[in-house]
Formats: structure tokens, sequence, C-alpha cells
């Protein structure tokens, strides 16, 4: 009874168990020519919605996702190559639309600032453990009067 029990359990959760990613792209937005709906879902994936921040315009359902598919679309349609496109698009909203911004002056921060605080956190750790292994490693001695003192409290409290 038992293993019917979580056999049935099994089957009934398998569906939440398997997962597909969920394209926002709606029914009207999609070309009827193929390649074009391929090129423009190309484009879209590597392009970040600005609303959502780290999910591509091809996977988000907010309205200026939609806009910016909308507006590949057009470009495609009226013959643009997918990089003129593409340089549209960067064009309006800069390189923070792109998921894979690319490395310039303007983006140095964005590439290296990882590194560097990575760098910055290594040599903190570092300091702080060097001092706190010195700390240990040479115990403060107490002065006379500290020791006279100890054992004043000490002849008092049998």
């Amino acid at each position: 009874m038992k293993t019917v029990f979580i056999a049935l359990l099994f089957f009934a959760m398998m569906p939440f168990l398997v997962t597909v990613p969920a394209l926002a792209v709606e029914p009207n937005e999609i070309m009827e020519d193929s390649a074009l709906e391929a090129r423009a879902r190309a484009i879209g994936k590597g392009l970040r919605c600005l609303v959502c921040q780290n999910q591509s315009i091809d996977d988000s359902d907010a309205q200026l996702a939609r806009d910016l598919r909308m507006l590949i679309r057009e470009q495609l349609l009226a013959g643009a190559s997918d990089d003129e496109a593409l340089a549209f698009v960067v064009e309006r909203y800069g390189d923070y639309v792109l998921l894979r911004p690319p490395l310039k002056s303007t983006t140095y921060l964005l590439w290296l600032g990882p590194f560097f605080l990575f760098a910055i956190a290594i040599t903190v750790t570092a300091f702080y453990l060097r001092r706190r292994r010195r700390n240990l490693a040479s115990p403060r001695t107490l002065s006379p009067d500290e020791e006279r003192r100890i054992q004043e409290i000490l002849d008092r409290h049998p």
C-alpha cells in the first residue's frame, strides 16, 4: 500500500519536476517567415530586459521587452541585418541593454570590477587572519598590579 501511495505521489508531482523554459513571445509577435523569426529570437536572446534586469527580452513578459521584440522584428522586416538591428537598439539604450556588453573603456569597471572586489576581499581576509594569528600566538602578560589585584580577589573568595 505504501509503495502505491509513493508511486501515485511521484506521478502527481511529475509535472512539477520537469520544467520547460517559458518563452514570453506572444503568438501575435511571431513572424510568418521562419528564418526572420529565428533571427529575431537569436537577437532577442542577447538583449537584456531593462525591467527584469537579468532576463533576456525573449524570456521576459514585461511590456518594454515586448516593445523591444517588436522593434527588432520591424528592423528585420525593413531589411536590416542582424548587426544593424542590434546596433539600432544599442544606439537607443546603450551597452547596458546587451546581456554580454563589449569590453571597451566604458565597460572596464563592469568586466574588471568583480576581480578587483575579489582581490580586496582576499587582502582584507589575509590581514585579518594574520592579525588574529599574531594576537593568539603571543598572549598578553599581566602587569604586577593586575597580578596583585587578582591575588587579592582570590584571597577574599576562597
